[in-house]
């Protein structure tokens, strides 16, 4: 049954993905084709003019343009910019490159750099997957914390909690907090507004520094803080700025600041398009279920005993909304991180992180059993999802 489910959540995620990805592709065809094609009309009209001013044969001319691709591939550019390859250009690279952002802009030309390039970005992405892991650990303890802190406020206002400053004495203050969970959706807010700020203060440096708009200032920053890295907008590339140590180092900061908080993000968002297709499939199995129970009702209406097969429905469905009205809560509230677990031992690893956000969007604990010791891809969230499924299973579970 669990494997089933899973099952069925993995291919009705995949259809929901190829279809998200069919209406996107629909949609910027029609916005940017356009586009191109006026484009490349210019372009062969500008071609033109110029062979016949200057006298050239069109394969003439695009033999000296293919020579300035290659040329472009190796960082030669018509203005004026800052050697690709000193220290500081080499040290952007490999920052980009660990950080999967990957603008291309810059890219190794000889052999030896390409080989070298697939065992460093090997190792050093997985490092850096790693550390985006340990900071979004940290960062949902200290959001924990926080929201903990505000709840804990609002029992003492309802006095529920006494208002002495002692912590810790009694039980009963553990026992009121023990069962509160923050929401997956306040998670996701903060994390989607602390993004929006690390935004709005790194494209207001971009715009004057750069000659940007703020607008492209914005979507470099959506580029670059989510890894998509197209290379069309690449910040720090000129020779000289005003203050170039200052902005350099500002760069660096925002651009970690926000990888760290758009990762997060995505791993919080997950979680909840995990729960909505849950939502589905649950909506989708009880149909099923009452087209069961119809068919059932309609072939034996005719026996003998049919009040046996009514109060058998009737018990059923009375079970099913009694199941459900104590399991939606728990389904659908987006309830993430126990602070029982998180006062008992105040620290919230990775590991248990993970289980725990597999469990809220699941819908139900994780039981342990041969087979969930067996099952590494039953749960999880994130990069090193499956890897932290089995270290939740022996370091949380005693």
């Amino acid at each position: 049954g669990r494997l089933n489910a899973d099952n069925a959540r993995f291919l009705l995620l995949a259809v929901l993905i190829l279809l998200y990805m069919l209406c996107g592709a629909a949609v910027f065809s029609a916005i940017e084709l356009p586009t191109e094609r006026e484009a490349k009309e210019r372009w062969e009209e500008r071609l033109e003019n110029f062979t016949r001013r200057h006298n050239l044969s069109r394969a003439e001319l695009r033999g000296f343009l293919r020579e300035y691709e290659e040329a472009n591939v190796a960082g030669i550019r018509v203005d004026d910019i800052r050697p690709r390859w000193d220290f500081t250009g080499a040290f952007y690279f490999v920052g980009t490159v660990v950080s999967t952002i990957g603008f291309g802009m810059t890219t190794p030309a000889t052999v030896g750099g390409k080989i070298f390039l697939i065992f460093y970005g090997l190792i050093g992405c997985a490092g850096t997957i790693l550390f985006f892991n340990l900071f979004l650990e940290r960062l949902i303890t200290v959001i924990a914390y926080v929201m903990k802190s505000c709840h804990e406020r609002q029992l003492r206002r309802k006095g529920v909690l006494p208002h002495n400053g002692r912590r810790g004495s009694g039980t009963s203050e553990v026992d009121s907090l023990a069962g509160w969970k923050p929401s997956v959706y306040y998670v996701m807010l903060i994390l989607c507004v602390a993004s929006l700020i690390i935004s709005c203060c790194a494209s207001a440096m971009y715009t004057p520094i750069e000659g940007w708009s703020y607008f492209d200032s914005l979507y470099f920053c959506f580029v670059a803080f989510s890894t998509i890295g197209f290379g069309d907008l690449v910040s720090s590339q000129n020779i000289k700025y005003e203050s170039q140590g200052l902005y350099r180092f500002g760069n660096f900061v925002f651009i970690l600041m926000g990888v760290c908080c758009i990762y997060s993000l995505f791993n919080v968002i997950s979680i909840v398009i995990k729960q909505s297709i849950n939502w589905i499939l649950k909506k989708l199995s009880c149909k099923r279920c009452h087209r069961c129970q119809r068919r059932l009702f309609r072939s034996r209406r005719n026996v003998v005993m049919p009040g046996n097969v009514r109060s058998q429905r009737n018990i059923s469905i009375e079970t099913d909304v009694v199941n459900e009205s104590d399991t939606d809560g728990r389904r659908l509230s987006g309830e993430m991180i126990s602070m029982k677990d998180f006062l008992a031992s105040n620290k919230v690893s990775l590991a248990i992180m993970q289980k725990q956000l597999s469990e809220t969007a699941n819908g139900y604990p994780r039981q342990m059993s041969c087979n969930s010791k067996q099952n590494g891809f039953s749960g999880g969230v994130g990069a090193l999802a499956i890897m932290n499924n089995r270290l939740a299973e022996t370091s949380v579970d005693r």
